[in-house]
């Protein structure tokens, strides 16, 4: 199978979620298409890889013990567990098929992440001139996608469903593009395509966005220092709070209301708070409770449905009835700490913070970039993104992973002293 056309299919996988099939028994997307065509090549050529079964096992027999004691349900378990399995599986052969080349397969990333970049920017003019087919792409057949009020008339999401979606899987691309023009040294995308990225990412006037812009910027302190940039990054951190809380409706209320919320000791009796703050802080409390009751593995992959039933504030009367995120928990962290307990949160940890890699600890600059670009998305998606597989989040994963391990043997060959092979004609001559 062509090389290039390999690419396309896994971008699509990626980056065009706003086109499904149908919507029951589950949602079927175009991504799911390209499972179709690609596991049984995938499957006659690897077999059957050892580390993604492993990794499942122990949610696996999770799943059907809360499902035989009545905690989970077959249908929401199958559901989550085999689209999560699978996607996981998926990209592992991605990885397998492709020589774990990540530096090839980010490169393409970003190729895709410049092309939506720019069909945003291109939104959010047409937006400005009046021409709707530029900036309504629904009228092109994405059928789960809307344009969002706010910012300078809209909030750019290109041709994802939200500005939070947008922000969420460009993250890596923001960070690359941030550096690039931070340093003026441009490293996998030249100077056109950063300052697209750059542009489009703000303009999604998202609070994913804007918190995938600070949480950036403490990576480049971390990696160059923190004594010598403070003084360069401390009021840029300072004056971008200032300009978003005092510009941006939505971050302001965002913010007021999250912060209201988390510091009233849980006052909920009030019409008065913001949706989404409500939402974030109901799905923490049903998390919480969740996990205090099933500490160690959960009550199972696709459960917090049924948690969310049991421990909701909105059960309490008087209590403002926002169910959103019902499925999601609003956050993986929130849904891993609910349907996985210590097993599924500490595995996500142990991934982020073991195979961190930071500058001047690896063999070639491009590993510590992709590994703090991909660091981003990560921690993007555990604080407010909660599907396991959207946007092929799993890809973003093994990449971090094979990541860290493609620099730990190029580290492993600098540390191994050179083999001594004695030449047999110089041992002659001098006899």
């Amino acid at each position: 199978m062509n090389r290039q056309f390999l690419h396309i299919l896994i971008q699509i996988t990626i980056f065009l979620y706003s086109f499904y099939f149908f919507r029951e028994p589950f949602e079927g997307y175009l991504a799911y298409l390209v499972y179709l065509i690609l596991f049984p090549f995938f499957i006659l050529k690897f077999g059957i890889p050892k580390l993604p079964i492993l990794i499942f096992i122990p949610l696996l027999l999770s799943g059907i013990i809360y499902i035989l004691i009545g905690m989970n349900t077959v249908p929401l378990f199958i559901k989550i567990f085999a689209g999560f399995f699978l996607s996981v599986l998926f990209y592992y052969y991605v990885f397998r098929l492709f020589e774990f080349e990540v530096k090839e397969l980010f490169t393409y990333y970003l190729k895709g992440a410049t092309i939506v970049s720019a069909i945003g920017i291109i939104q959010i003019i047409s937006f400005q001139v009046g021409f709707e087919y530029g900036y309504n792409l629904a009228h092109f057949g994405l059928n789960k996608w809307s344009y969002t009020s706010g910012g300078t008339g809209i909030r750019l999401n290109s041709i994802f469903s939200e500005p939070s979606y947008f922000a969420s899987v460009i993250a890596p691309a923001f960070f690359v593009a941030l550096l690039n023009v931070v340093r003026r040294k441009f490293v996998f995308i030249g100077r056109t395509a950063s300052i697209i990225i750059i542009a489009a990412y703000i303009l999604t006037f998202s609070s994913v966005g804007i918190l995938g812009i600070f949480i950036a910027v403490l990576f480049l302190l971390l990696n160059f220092g923190f004594v010598r940039y403070v003084f360069i990054f401390v009021p840029v951190f300072y004056f971008g709070f200032y300009f978003a809380y005092n510009n941006i409706e939505e971050f302001r209320d965002r913010f007021d209301g999250t912060l209201d919320i988390f510091s009233a000791d849980g006052e909920v009796n009030s019409y008065d708070i913001h949706g989404s703050s409500f939402v974030l802080f109901n799905n923490w409390h049903i998390a919480s409770e969740n996990f205090v009751r099933n500490p160690i593995i959960g009550t199972g992959l696709g459960s917090h449905p049924i948690a969310f039933d049991k421990y909701s504030l909105t059960n309490a009367v008087g209590v403002i009835q926002i169910n959103f995120n019902k499925a999601d928990a609003n956050s993986m962290f929130l849904r891993l700490l609910s349907e996985t307990g210590i097993y599924g949160v500490g595995l996500m940890l142990f991934i982020l913070v073991r195979h961190y890699l930071y500058r001047g600890k690896t063999r070639e600059q491009e590993q510590w970039i992709i590994s703090n670009a991909l660091a981003l998305i990560i921690l993007l998606n555990l604080l407010r993104q909660g599907h396991y597989f959207l946007h092929g989040f799993p890809f973003f994963i093994w990449m971090y992973y094979f990541n860290w391990k493609k620099n730990r043997e190029h580290m492993a060959e600098i540390a191994e002293p050179p083999i001594f092979v004695p030449n047999p004609n110089l041992e002659a001559k001098s006899s």
